[in-house]
């Protein structure tokens, strides 16, 4: 059997083996292109990339060597600038895929350099390694990375705030080989945000893998042909958010032959390797800003003419005139002064890419264009997800002195699962959002608690009074009653005043079928209850023994004992579990409470 299973690897590795090298010799041309076998130390060429003084240009490079097996199956042309621009930059961030020829032909593109080098040397990926990556070198179902999909454990209840860390935790390190090369970064020209919200967003996407541009990269003339500079050497972008808001990783084409583009030289940051869909489109270079840190390009982003279809290690691939898969993104914020702003923007869908770029526009929005967020406020929001089959993800709550980082972390983390799991949910549709900002802090905590008489007899009520006290030490009373059941048995009880906080987690102890996925169906229900408990809210809880059973996520309050016991056996393959029993009063503080209190009371005879 392991022989077998040996057998089939072996076999599948020498087909797949086999259609890339089908694919390299369809297109290879030796007038066209030079093989790395006939690369020597010593020759000298150039590469073609823009640099914004004149459009493409000529860079003289000078093969220093030759490294095989630099990564596993992966060769590296060394090469170092002879320009004295390059000398004068260094290596420069966007350079990803330049082409560079010798005797006229191509030989491969710029792909990865060495950090902090004081000469601009380059790792150059032969071309016939990127030549390899195509259509039918993809394989979408068994992706290379371990990157390539979230994986989240559906057997727990969700906790969105504890998915937002495992996203993060999840999130891989730059490339970068043992010498220090590591591919060159690619820089995310942002534009249609303040300065400070792409400051703030710039921790993000360098998590994601990218190099924050943020300012002056606006938008390539939209009357200019996109297709004037999508040549060898030219601008190569990838509109990962578009509209108001624009989000674009910038790099150079390699090669164009017909309707098939390659570029870059390695695989994009944060995505696995093999098939996907996002937009291609060129640009227009406008300097290079140069730095003792990380020299980059600084540009804009043209029309989308295309798709990349796939991301391979030594290149991405597309296809121009393909459709790439976008979601429709609506971001409203309305500023504690100010006029409200509307963002319509189109997304890049991604298992990957889509929550982070989401969770992206909505922060840089949401930071308000003339000042940082007030040191005292409070975030009203809600948000939808619609799906494709029609149904949705509807959300509305509050937070306090913590800017936007619930609300972006909800819908993160809401999307990530819809996107990532193992039960096929609908495709996303579009994504709303509304954020509303007030200039007060509304955080409390109880000051006290008070039951007027902690000793009272079943179907009597519960006088409890409790103070409030408010973030600037304001302090407000409140009253509620509780009925005792006629029913509970004399004994001890507990009273619990529980904040938002606590309140979800004692949910997710005692009710946790409510909160665990095991279908498209209860993915969604899941996420609807868990993203609408409301934050400004005291839960008064009165515990009373558990009564009844709950089967997989059916409550039945009412079943008789004796059959639950049965019901409850671990021989049987139906969750179950004893149907938890309170009585609740829930009252409006218009606080955010973080704490809890416990009071013991006893029913009487």
């Amino acid at each position: 059997m392991v022989w077998a299973v040996v057998a089939w690897l072996l076999l599948a590795c020498a087909v797949a083996g086999g259609r890339q090298e089908a694919s390299t010799n369809a297109l290879w041309d030796p007038q066209r292109y030079i093989k790395i076998d006939d690369v020597k130390p010593g020759m000298e060429g150039y590469c073609l990339t823009d640099f914004g003084e004149a459009g493409i240009e000529k860079f003289g490079l000078k093969v220093l060597n030759i490294v095989r097996s630099f990564e596993p199956g992966h060769n590296i042309i060394l090469v170092v600038g002879l320009d004295e621009r390059f000398k004068h930059t260094g290596a420069v961030a966007g350079c990803s895929g330049s082409p560079m020829y010798i005797d006229g032909r191509l030989a491969g593109a710029l792909a990865m350099a060495f950090a902090f080098s004081k000469d601009p040397l380059y790792a150059v990926t032969p071309i016939e390694e990127m030549l390899q990556v195509s259509p039918s070198s993809a394989s979408p179902s068994a992706p290379a990375s371990p990157h390539a999909a979230f994986q989240f454990d559906f057997s727990k209840p969700i906790n969105l705030a504890e998915i937002g860390k495992q996203i993060t935790a999840m999130q891989p390190l730059s490339r970068r080989s043992a010498g220090g090369a590591m591919a060159l970064p690619c820089p995310m020209l942002i534009s249609g945000l303040s300065a400070e919200a792409c400051q703030r967003l710039a921790p993000q996407l360098e998590a994601m893998g990218f190099m924050a541009v943020p300012g002056l990269s606006g938008a390539a003339p939209s009357g200019k042909d996109p297709m004037a500079t999508f040549k060898p050497g030219g601008t190569l972008t990838i509109p990962l958010v578009a509209g108001d808001i624009k989000m674009s990783p910038l790099g150079t084409v390699t090669e164009v032959r017909g309707n098939r583009v390659y570029g870059f030289g390695h695989t994009l940051p944060f995505l696995g390797e093999g098939a996907t869909d996002l937009p291609l489109a060129g640009g227009e270079i406008y300097t290079v800003v140069s730095s003792i840190q990380r020299s980059f390009k600084l540009g804009a982003a043209s029309d989308i003419i295309g798709a990349i279809t796939v991301n391979g290690c030594t290149a991405i691939y597309g296809e121009i005139g393909a459709k790439p898969k976008m979601v429709p993104l609506t971001v409203r914020i309305e500023p504690c002064n100010g006029a409200p702003q509307t963002y319509n923007c189109q997304v890049a869908y991604n298992q990957l890419l889509t929550p982070d770029l989401v969770r992206a526009s909505v922060t840089g929005a949401a930071m308000p264009l003339e000042s940082s967020f007030p040191v005292d406020h409070t975030v009203s929001y809600n948000a939808a997800i619609q799906l494709t089959d029609g149904r949705s993800i509807h959300f509305a709550n509050t937070s306090t002195g913590a800017d936007v980082t619930e609300p972006t972390t909800e819908i993160w983390g809401a999307l990530a699962l819809l996107m990532n799991n193992p039960y096929g949910c609908p495709e996303v549709k579009s994504v709303d959002c509304t954020v509303r900002v007030t200039p007060k802090n509304i955080a409390g905590y109880l000051w006290s608690v008070n039951v007027a008489d902690p000793k009272i007899k079943a179907g009597d009520d519960l006088d409890i009074e409790f103070v409030i006290e408010s973030y600037l030490k304001e302090k407000r009373r409140h009253h509620v009653k509780l009925t005792v059941p006629k029913s509970v048995a004399p004994g001890k009880y507990n009273l619990m005043l529980l904040g938002i906080y606590e309140y979800e987690n004692f949910l997710r102890k005692v009710m946790p079928y409510r909160f665990v996925a095991t279908n498209q169906k209860t993915l969604v229900d899941a996420l609807n209850d868990a993203l609408n408990i409301d934050r400004t809210k005291l839960y008064c809880l009165l515990i009373l023994p558990p009564s009844g059973i709950t089967l997989d996520k059916a409550e039945l309050p009412s079943f008789p004992e004796t059959k639950s016991m049965i019901l409850q056996s671990d021989k049987r393959t139906v969750a179950a579990q004893p149907y938890p029993q309170w009585v609740e009063k829930i009252v409006e503080t218009g606080t955010v409470i973080a704490d809890k209190e416990i009071v013991p009371i006893i029913i009487e005879q």
